[in-house]
C-alpha cells in the first residue's frame, strides 16, 4: 500500500516543538521518550526512507537529514534512535541484500507501529568494528537454528527496539562475520542497564546480553568471510555518517537560538542595552552563524551526492568529523556569551553542550579520522611515486 505524500520537515518541525516540553525531563530523569516514537510513527515518519512500495515515502538523505536535525532541535536523543533506524531502513532498500523473508518481516512491522531496528556491534573488551577486531559474540550452528552467545554495548533505543541486526562471528570450520535479526524479546536476551553519559541520556544506549539465543537458521541478513576486512558500502557509510551529524546539527541549532534570543533581549543595567550591542557578544554570534552555515553546506552537498548516486569516498567520515566540531563549539560558546543564565539548568544550554559533547562518542573518533585520512594521503603520495 502506497502512503500518501506528506511534508516530513514540516511535520518534523511541529514534533520537534511538542518534543521540546519534555526535553528536559528525559534529560534528568533518563527515562525513555516511547511516545515521540508514537507521534512520529502516527506522522508517517518511521517510514521516511523505506521505499514506496513497502508503505514508505521513498525519502533520501537530504530528506532524511533535515528531518533528523528537526526532531534533534527538540530532543536530540529521539532524533539519534530515528537516524539508527532509518540507517537500517536505508540499508534495506538501497542494497538489497537482506533476504526476502527478513526484508518482509521488518517492512511489514514498520507499516503498522513503531517497530524500530538498530544495528548491535561494538563489544567490551574490542569496542566498534570499526578498530578492526573481530566480534566476541559467537553464533554456533545447531541443526537448523543458530545459538548465540555474547555481550554487544551502547546498543541505542534498545528499549524500544523490535529487533537489533546483531554482528557475530560464526563457529563454522571457516568462520563467517555475519549479521543476524535478532527480536528483542527472544529468550536468553536481556538488557543491562550502563549508559551513563554525560548528555544524550533518553538514548538509554544500554547493553545486552545473550545467553544461547536461538534464532533460525535462515535469520542471516548478510555474511562475509571473517578473515576479510569487514565490507563496508560508500553510501550507506556517508549515510550513517551524515545522519549522525545531523543530529548534533540540530543540538547546535536550538542552542543557537536559544543564545540569539537571550542576547537580544538580555539588557543589564550596567549597559542599559541588551547585550547584543556588545562587540564581543557580536563577534561569538557570528562565529556561531558561520560554523552553523558551513555544517550545512556540507551536510547539504553530501546529501546531494549521495542521492545522485556519485561517488563520495571518505567524505562521509570527513563531514561528520567537521560538523561534530562545530556543534562542540557553537554550544560551548553560546555558553560562554550567555554568562551565568546559560549554566541554569533551566536555561536548557548546559545539556544541549552536554548533548553535543557526547557526539565524541560515535566511533570511529575524530582521532580514527584524521589517522585513517592520513594514510589515504601518503598511500596517494606512494602511487604517485613522489
Amino acid at each position: 500500500m502506497l502512503q500518501e505524500a506528506i511534508d516530513p520537515v514540516g511535520k518534523a518541525r511541529w514534533l520537534a516543538i511538542d518534543f521540546a516540553e519534555r526535553a528536559a525531563h528525559f534529560d534528568a530523569t533518563g527515562e525513555f521518550p516511547f511516545e515521540n516514537f508514537t507521534h512520529l510513527h502516527e506522522a508517517g515518519l518511521l517510514g521516511l526512507v523505506t521505499a514506496r512500495e513497502h508503505g514508505g515515502h521513498g525519502g533520501g538523505l537530504i530528506e532524511a537529514q533535515a528531518v533528523i536535525s528537526e526532531i534533534a532541535r527538540g530532543e536530540p536523543s529521539t532524533a539519534l534512535v530515528l537516524a539508527m533506524h532509518y540507517n537500517s531502513h536505508y540499508g534495506l532498500r538501497r542494497f538489497g541484500k537482506w533476504p526476502d523473508h527478513l526484508a518482509q518481516r521488518v517492512l511489514s512491522a514498520n507499516r503498522l507501529g513503531p517497530a524500530l531496528i538498530n544495528a548491535a556491534q561494538a563489544q567490551p573488551r574490542i569496542g566498534s568494528p570499526a578498530h578492526g577486531a573481530l566480534p566476541e559474540t559467537i553464533a554456533r550452528r545447531d541443526g537448523d537454528c543458530w545459538r548465540i552467545t555474547g555481550r554487544k554495548t551502547y546498543v541505542t533505543g534498545i528499549p524500544i527496539l523490535k529487533w537489533v541486526s546483531l554482528l557475530a562471528l560464526t563457529d563454522e570450520p571457516e568462520p563467517r562475520l555475519a549479521s543476524f535479526l535478532v527480536p528483542t524479546d527472544s529468550p536468553g536476551l536481556r538488557i543491562e542497564k550502563t549508559w551513563n553519559a554525560a548528555g544524550m541520556h533518553a538514548t538509554a544506549s544500554d547493553d545486552i546480553i545473550l545467553d544461547d539465543v536461538v534464532i533460525p537458521f535462515s535469520d542471516v541478513i548478510e555474511a562475509q568471510p571473517a578473515s576479510e576486512p569487514i565490507r563496508r558500502e560508500e553510501h550507506a557509510t556517508a549515510f550513517f555518517f551524515s545522519l549522525i551529524g545531523a543530529v548534533y546539527h540540530g543540538v547546535a541549532l536550538s542552542a543557537r537560538d536559544r543564545v540569539l534570543s537571550f542576547a537580544a533581549r538580555h539588557t543589564p543595567a550596567s549597559l542599559g542595552a541588551p547585550i547584543a550591542t556588545v562587540p564581543r557578544i557580536q563577534d561569538g554570534l557570528g562565529e556561531i552563524e558561520v560554523r552553523l552555515a558551513t555544517s550545512a553546506r556540507l551536510l547539504r552537498s553530501l546529501g546531494e551526492d549521495v542521492d545522485a548516486g556519485k561517488a563520495v569516498g571518505m567524505d562521509g567520515m570527513n563531514v561528520r568529523h567537521v560538523v561534530i566540531d562545530n556543534s562542540v563549539a557553537v554550544t560551548s560558546l553560546a555558553l560562554d556569551l550567555a554568562g551565568n543564565p546559560g549554566l541554569n539548568r533551566d536555561f536548557q544550554l548546559e545539556r544541549q553542550h552536554r548533548d553535543a559533547m557526547t557526539a565524541r562518542s560515535h566511533a570511529p573518533q575524530n582521532h580514527m579520522i584524521r589517522t585513517i585520512a592520513a594514510k589515504n594521503a601518503l598511500a596517494r603520495l606512494a602511487a604517485a611515486g613522489v
